[in-house]
Formats: C-alpha cells, sequence, structure tokens
C-alpha cells in the first residue's frame, strides 16, 4: 500500500510507538479508529510495520560483497560490540578502502540496516554496521523485542561501543584512514555528537532525521555534514535552523535539505507507510555523491 493512503494521523502514532512513548497494545488499540475509513486493522499494520523483505536491495549471498560479523573492544562501554562488516568482493585483503560506519534506529542492528551496509560494500565502500544492543544479547529478530531491549541498555556506554566502532574502522589496515558516518534517527543523532567528539578524525557526517548537537558544540566539528529532514518531521524540522545557524557561524561545510511531504523515517524502504521513494532515492544519492567527494577523496 502506498504511504499516503494512510492516515498521516496513524503514521503520527507508529512513531510514538517506535518511540517509545506509547506500548504496543495501545499503539493496536489506538489504530483501530482509521478502520472506519475502510482500511481494516491487519492492513494499516502490514503499512505501517517493517517488512524487511520488501525492502532488501542487496541479499545477504550478493556475489559482489563479502560481509562478516565483527565483535570490537569497548573498554571504555559494555566491554564490545559486535556488527556487521561489508567489503566489496572485488578488493583484495590488502586493498585499502574509504570507511562508512552506518548506526541504526532505536531498534539496533536489523535487516534493513544490515541491508544498507551492504549497499556501501557495493558502491565499493568498506561499511561496519554495529548493534548499540550487543550488551543485552544484540537484536532478537523482533522489532517490538528490540525496542524493549533497547530501553534497557545505559546510554552512555553504548555511545561509547558506538564510538569505539568508529575509531575501530578508521584504523582498520584495510581502511584509507578516510571515515564518513551515516545513521538514522537515533543513529542520526549518534552521527551528530561523533562529528562533535571526533574533529577532523571524522571526514564526512550524513544524520538522516537525528537530534542536532548543542551550539556550544559545533565548532569541534570538522567533518562536512549532510542533514536530511522530512517536511512533516515537525520537532526536528523547527530545531533545523539553530544547528544550522551553528554550522553556518563557524564555516563548516555542511548542506542541509527538508524533503516536502516526507516524515520521519521516510528513507526506511521496509516500513511501507513512511517510506517515500521520491525523497529517499534523491536523499540517497546525494549521500553517496557526499561520501564519494568527503571520504573517498
Amino acid at each position: 500500500m502506498e504511504g499516503q493512503q494512510i492516515p498521516r494521523e496513524a503514521i503520527k502514532l507508529y512513531d510514538l510507538y517506535i518511540h517509545g512513548e506509547i506500548p504496543r497494545r495501545e499503539f493496536l488499540d489506538r489504530l483501530n479508529k482509521y478502520t472506519a475509513a475502510g482500511l481494516a486493522l491487519p492492513t494499516l499494520v502490514a503499512a505501517l510495520m517493517p517488512n524487511y523483505a520488501a525492502g532488501q536491495v542487496v541479499a545477504p549471498t550478493d556475489p559482489r560483497i563479502k560481509t562478516s560479523y565483527e565483535t570490537i573492544p569497548s573498554p571504555n562501554g559494555n566491554g564490545s560490540i559486535k556488527g556487521l562488516l561489508a567489503r566489496p568482493a572485488s578488493a583484495s585483503a590488502a586493498t585499502k578502502l574509504p570507511s562508512i560506519l552506518v548506526i541504526h534506529e532505536n531498534r539496533g542492528l536489523n535487516p534493513h540496516i544490515e541491508d544498507l551496509a551492504r549497499r556501501f560494500a557495493v558502491a565499493n565502500f568498506m561499511a561496519f554496521a554495529p548493534d548499540g544492543l550487543t550488551s543485552v544479547g544484540g537484536y532478537p529478530g523482533d522489532d517490538d523485542r528490540a525496542g524493549q531491549l533497547f530501553g534497557k541498555v545505559d546510554r552512555p556506554k553504548m555511545g561509547e561501543d558506538l564510538h569505539a566502532a568508529a575509531v575501530w574502522l578508521k584504523n582498520r589496515p584495510d581502511s584509507t584512514g578516510r571515515l564518513g558516518a551515516t545513521g538514522f534517527c537515533f543513529g542520526g543523532g549518534i552521527v551528530n555528537a561523533l562529528a562533535v567528539r571526533m574533529g577532523a578524525d571524522l571526514a564526512a557526517a550524513v544524520p538522516y532525521y537525528g537530534g542536532a548537537p548543542p551550539a556550544a558544540e559545533v565548532p569541534k566539528i570538522k567533518a562536512a555534514v549532510l542533514v536530511h529532514h522530512g517536511s512533516e518531521d515537525a520537532r526536528l524540522v523547527m530545531a533545523w535552523p539553530e544547528y544550522e545557524a551553528a554550522l553556518k557561524a563557524n564555516k563548516v561545510t555542511y548542506e542541509g535539505h527538508i524533503w516536502p511531504g516526507a516524515v520521519h523515517g521516510f528513507n526506511n524502504d521496509a516500513t511501507p507507510a513512511r517510506y517515500n521513494k521520491a525523497a529517499a532515492d534523491e536523499a540517497w544519492a546525494m549521500t553517496m555523491a557526499w561520501f564519494n567527494k568527503y571520504v573517498r577523496g
């Protein structure tokens, strides 16, 4: 079902659910009111909830890539963090590649985020997608359970885990030493935080609908920053001008795009009601061009 056929209020309700503001049962109960418009509840749920098989672009068995699960030490965090490493199959072990860190939404390393890492590998980057849920057993295979687990992880320690993953990826012997980072929702906020923390050690940052860092911290950013928001994502759109002003005042290389008609999560092609193909395709093309310019160099 096309996203625009789903009531916008139902999509907002889904956002409340995925951000932990209402439990699943309340989400389903409140969703029932929209069935009066002739939409069956199972149809609504199917459009709102992720369908990872339908959204997959690069299969795990794609011969163009090589993947492995790696565990990274994180002495200042939860001890270690696991994630998916993806490289182009055409690259030898000695080939040095530009690297992209891919940071998930608040559901951990689900199949969609793994697919994004594989997409970067097809584009001749080395990509690593860490799982912030590692300390509680990792992504459990179910997004509802993943959301519950996400709330149990020590947030500062998770931040240290993700930073450790970034440092590890940048310093791998098969890395050129040039690192980019992209993330979505929670991951977008983490990308902004990494841009502040890592300074010149991060070449490029592409946060999708992520929270901005404090304006006072923006002077620390040395990465080239490309920001994506959906025009219907009111809270983040309202916050963007302050972030943009700080980026501009500190002469940070940046671009910001507010995509018309797009909602929070518009890039996620595994969630049909939120996915906006036109905005997602153009934003992704810009993202790839950004990394090619500032990370591949």
